[in-house]
């Protein structure tokens, strides 16, 4: 297959992924709307549930339309054993583990109206331990790429730092889907950016896989910008943050995702802080609220700002991330 075959074959998974998941979207929908899937807001963080209340019982799940267009697509056209077996297999048992939460807090089951982080850990744990064992035993991964360095054997390390990268990302895109648009735009450039390495690297099932993802993304954002029809709830989130994670230790660029996803970094540093800063002065807040995007809210920045200005962040980090990423190459 010479370039321009690959080329078209990316971009036209990509424009199928979009055409799929817009026929799925009513489908979807109506299935939201007639079980009354729809978003519970959680008691307990004053801010946010002032700035958040009037969104009370939109459907939530929608994440279910990305992740369910990029197994169909990929089943279809695109599966191989040592490029899109792991991302896909992240992909659907994350989402697995999203919808039971989503459908926790829907019936608002539970104290905390869904799994307990605790439970949630556990699973993310046991999900990234099998991935990490095949990447390791199955294909042989035992190093590490540093840019302007090169590849740095670690051994078994390469275990936990996976378990620890696809547990991160899973986390951190959880925590930024709090805006309408605000997950789906940057997880959009992020996956861009990811395809863009794979495909210059030669990864071709890898650079599919994310063009996928991005064209369902793309179909998802016509229904979830302001004001959203639908959240993309945990089964998007973290299924699409733990599967990001996967990407980025398979075309060994995991030190470039950081800055791919700055936003996602931010977004979570900003809760750790938050959370740091009141135990350290009994109770006492250092942002007005967290995650850092309703801090934004709360000094009276509309939401539509918050998420567009975040998206901007996003992509000249996913750009840079990309320069770095191509000159290590």
């Amino acid at each position: 297959m010479n370039e321009v075959d690959n080329i078209i074959k990316v971009f036209s998974q990509a424009v199928l992924a979009f055409l799929v998941a817009m026929a799925l979207t009513p489908i979807v929908t109506r299935f939201l709307y007639k079980f009354g899937i729809r978003k519970q807001i959680r008691e307990g963080k004053e801010v946010f549930s002032a700035l958040h209340a009037a969104k009370a019982g939109t459907p939530t799940m929608g994440g279910v339309i990305v992740w369910s267009t990029t197994a169909i697509l990929t089943l279809a056209f695109n599966l191989s054993r040592e490029q899109t077996y792991l991302p896909l297999f992240a992909l659907i048992t994350v989402a697995i583990l999203g919808i039971i939460d989503d459908i926790l807090n829907v019936r608002g089951v539970g104290k905390h109206k869904g799994l307990r982080m605790r439970q949630k850990l556990l699973w993310q744990l046991a999900i990234a331990g099998i991935g990490a064992w095949w990447f390791y035993y199955k294909l042989g991964w035992n190093s590490i790429h540093i840019p302007a360095v090169g590849d740095i054997a670690i051994g078994f390390w390469y275990i936990p730092l996976f378990i620890l990268v696809i547990v991160a990302c899973a986390n951190a895109v959880n925590i930024t889907d709090g805006l309408d648009g605000l997950s789906g735009g940057t997880l959009a450039l992020a996956y861009l950016a990811f395809g863009i390495l794979a495909y210059l690297q030669g990864n071709f099932g890898v650079a599919i896989f994310c063009a996928t993802i991005v064209g369902a993304l793309l179909a998802f954002l016509w229904f979830n910008i302001y004001p959203a029809r639908f959240f993309m709830g945990d089964t998007g989130s973290m299924a699409l943050g733990a599967t990001l994670g996967v990407i980025a230790l398979m075309t060994n660029q995991v030190l470039v995702l950081p800055i791919v996803g700055a936003v996602f970094v931010l977004e979570t540093l900003s809760v750790l802080v938050q959370v740091s800063y009141r135990k350290l002065t009994g109770g006492k807040k250092l942002l007005r609220s967290a995650p850092i995007h309703h801090h934004f809210e709360a000094l009276g920045w509309p939401e539509t700002k918050v998420t567009m200005r975040f998206w901007v962040v996003g992509a000249v980090c996913a750009v840079l991330g990309l320069v770095v990423g191509i000159l290590s190459i």
